[in-house]
């Protein structure tokens, strides 16, 4: 079977494979890859043509872990021009993720649309990344992408800007939508952007905002992402999203700060 983060076990479950695994613990997911297959499910669940998922909030209940997984999801508020899905991820029977999502019926409005704010870089005068290099997580999540970065890096403090691209499928055989791709990598924000290292300190989020105003294209994406911290262990990960047209909207991530004890 090809590549992929998760293989279908039928009947709304999946098995996160070892692409899934994140920086904090080899036994959890990298929140990217839970966060797109709930996208996946907010767009799958009475799928309305020409309507976009213009806001999803992932809330992550606790670390996801690398196995089993099983996924529902229903329309909670149905309306003409906008209605709110939910859906809700869970592993032996406990919540680990929920997201909601509002999605709004699309009409022209290309007489009024603002000037495209272009991106930052293009893929092309970014530097490579093998991330097989990097000291600590040598593969799961990060060695499933390619990256390529602007300014910043993994192992630079301060903001940073980076185009991505996946090297598999969110699952064997099926297209990743434009929606899940950008879920997929706007869980990177705080790892891109983060002040702080990581092996003295955690910068955790609980949650992921992304608003979109229009579907990108193509397979690369770009995040413009910086990260502030208070005084009181709370952070901010904010992100830009762009394709190679220009901006696609925005990524949001409150963060636990903490030292590594």
């Amino acid at each position: 079977m090809p590549e992929s983060f998760f293989q279908p076990l039928g009947d709304g479950r999946f098995r996160a494979t070892e692409h899934t695994v994140g920086p904090w613990d080899p036994a959890a997911q990298h929140g990217g890859p839970p966060s797109a297959l709930l996208g996946r499910h907010l767009e799958a669940c009475q799928p309305r043509p020409g309507w976009l998922l213009a806001r999803t909030t992932v809330e992550i209940l606790g670390p996801v872990p690398v196995g089993e997984l099983t996924v529902r999801a229903e329309v909670t508020r149905p309306g003409r021009s906008v209605e709110l899905v939910e859906a809700e991820l869970s592993a032996a029977d406990r919540p680990v993720a929920r997201a909601r999502g509002w999605r709004i019926r699309q009409d022209d409005s290309l007489a009024v649309e603002a000037s495209v704010e272009p991106p930052p870089s293009k893929p092309g005068d970014a530097t490579n990344l093998d991330a097989s290099g990097l000291q600590g997580w040598p593969g799961g999540y990060l060695a499933a992408h390619d990256w390529r970065f602007t300014t910043g890096g993994f192992t630079e403090s301060g903001p940073a800007t980076m185009w991505a691209r996946p090297r598999m499928p969110l699952l064997p055989d099926e297209p990743t939508s434009p929606v899940q791709r950008v879920l997929l990598l706007a869980d990177c924000g705080n790892g891109i952007s983060s002040r702080l290292d990581p092996g003295q300190w955690y910068f955790i989020n609980p949650e992921l905002t992304v608003h979109l105003h229009r579907l990108p294209l193509g397979d690369w994406l770009c995040l413009d992402a910086r990260t502030t911290i208070g005084p009181a262990g709370v952070g901010l990960a904010q992100s830009r999203i762009y394709d190679e047209r220009g901006a696609v909207g925005t990524g949001a991530q409150a963060l636990l700060v903490a030292p590594r004890r």
